[in-house]
């Protein structure tokens, strides 16, 4: 990472919203499962950055924009006998990759959930995307045998899903 001191991870807010919305939507893009509906991911962050307990939203920025953010919603584990962490929308926009952002980024992540005690982070990566995958495991996760499946709830619903 070069060594600007005006790059900082913070908690997201609500004035945030339009470059998260523009991050995600590029994010979505990229992903084989999703089409981007900049409505459906305003309304998606205005929930969570509204309801803190819920999760948080944390941004990479410099003096001049936001170019990362990662998407942390909590739930509770049984297994593990506490609260947990899925990990969501993870990007760095492509002008600001390979420069070590991305790991700053976890780092956060990564000392936000020991600060709070979560016992684990899952994340969902594409299974086309082996340039993501291979950053996630350098970072040390791992590869789990669980599967996700998922349904809709409503008949008709758009899942937005191709």
């Amino acid at each position: 990472m070069d060594s600007n001191p005006s790059v900082r991870v913070e908690p997201a807010t609500i004035e945030d919203l339009p470059e998260l919305v523009e991050l995600l939507t590029d994010l979505m893009e990229l992903q084989g499962d999703f089409i981007p509906d900049r409505n459906a991911h305003e309304r998606g962050l205005a929930l969570i950055l509204e309801q803190p307990n819920r999760g948080r939203i944390f941004v990479l920025r410099n003096d001049e924009q936001i170019f990362g953010m990662v998407n942390l919603l909590f739930t509770i584990s049984t297994a593990l006998g506490g609260l947990v962490i899925l990990m969501e929308d993870f990007i760095i926009h492509p002008n600001h990759r390979g420069q070590g952002y991305g790991e700053v980024l976890l780092d956060y992540v990564f000392e936000f959930a020991d600060k709070k005690d979560f016992k684990r982070i899952t994340l969902l990566t594409d299974k086309i995307g082996s340039e993501a995958q291979n950053f996630f495991s350098k970072v040390g996760f791992e590869y789990s045998s669980m599967i996700p499946m998922r349904r809709l709830t409503k008949p008709g619903q758009e899942d937005q899903a191709i």
